[in-house]
């Protein structure tokens, strides 16, 4: 495996240790296998598993895109390795046996862009944000290494290559193939994160703005106030069919209340209580299981540590 011209060599005795641990944990997690599922017209979803990144599952526990134009197939996130992106590949496949001609990144993640060298290969022309790529480069080795100690030996082959094409604008209006998209910069999950917006067929594809059946991540690079704001964006926008990050295929009334919905319950609860200086421990203690977000998977594990992000940050700067 390359990354950037250096050859980097995993089999150290702590990640073999690891993956023999992880291998115990995951032998009865069942193989994903791709498969598309037709959203509207020429817009298809591939949904991934709502788990953990494991070898059983390639990385590819998030959601991808595409769209089959004459002049061949736009795909939306790359998938988290050569191995990953093969598979995206065949089940594209599935529905068209167009080649894949352009590749757009909607965040910085290990799965949405670690397959881009993939289809370069193969002639796709890589398209990226500015922000996305530079958030990209930011975090690079960090998420090989991370990410070799769940797949293993699925990242053999796999190539660090950013976009060809970058758009230094936050908002871009491209036309792929003849179909129309509009690209929009949500800085949600991580810096540089986007959603992509097929306005001929009422499609939003919002990258890791959106969560549904699983409780969303803030991660110490998130951001709720510009998540937030970035939702109502969305909201403006009025589609009839949203595929979000994480989770099934859906509608806005989904995305909001277990989305939109949290964004603003952090925001209002817990930013509220920090900027005014109220104690952490007893503001996480009364919102520890509010009752709208309790059913959805991942709670126990993410939401606690989802407020005492938010808390902190916005004691810092109220």
């Amino acid at each position: 495996m390359k990354m950037n011209g250096k050859r980097i060599f995993l089999c150290t005795p702590l990640a073999l240790g690891l993956w023999a641990c992880m291998g115990w944990a995951q032998a009865d997690e069942a193989v994903y296998v791709p498969r598309p599922e037709q959203v509207n017209g020429p817009v298809y979803a591939i949904v991934g598993p709502l788990g953990q990144r494991s070898q059983a599952n390639a990385g590819l526990n998030a959601n991808y895109g595409f769209v089959v134009t004459p002049q061949g197939v736009i795909l939306i996130d790359s998938g988290a390795s050569a191995h990953s992106a093969a598979m995206l590949e065949q089940a594209i496949q599935k529905v068209t046996r167009q080649p894949v001609r352009w590749v757009l990144n909607t965040g910085s993640q290990d799965h949405r862009w670690l397959g881009n060298a993939y289809f370069a290969a193969k002639g796709a022309q890589v398209h990226a944000m500015a922000a996305t790529v530079k958030t990209q480069k930011v975090f690079a080795e960090q998420q090989i290494l991370s990410l070799s100690r769940f797949v293993g030996d699925q990242m053999k082959g796999t190539q660090v290559q950013h976009a060809t094409v970058v758009h230094p604008a936050t908002e871009v209006s491209l036309t792929l193939g003849g179909v129309q998209l509009q690209w929009i910069q949500t800085n949600a999950h991580y810096p540089g994160d986007t959603m992509i917006h097929v306005p001929s067929h009422a499609v939003v594809l919002t990258g890791d703005l959106v969560y549904v059946d699983r409780l969303l991540g803030v991660l110490p690079q998130s951001n709720v106030r510009y998540a937030s704001q970035a939702f109502e964006r969305l909201r403006t926008l009025a589609p009839r069919h949203v595929v979000p990050g994480h989770g099934r295929v859906t509608d806005m009334a989904q995305a909001q209340k277990e989305t939109g919905d949290y964004y603003r319950f952090l925001i209002t609860q817990v930013g509220s209580a920090a900027r005014n200086m109220e104690p952490m421990s007893e503001t996480l203690d009364t919102h520890a299981a509010p009752a709208q977000f309790k059913h959805l998977q991942n709670f126990d594990e993410l939401h606690r540590a989802n407020m005492n992000r938010v808390f902190v940050d916005f004691e810092s700067n109220p």
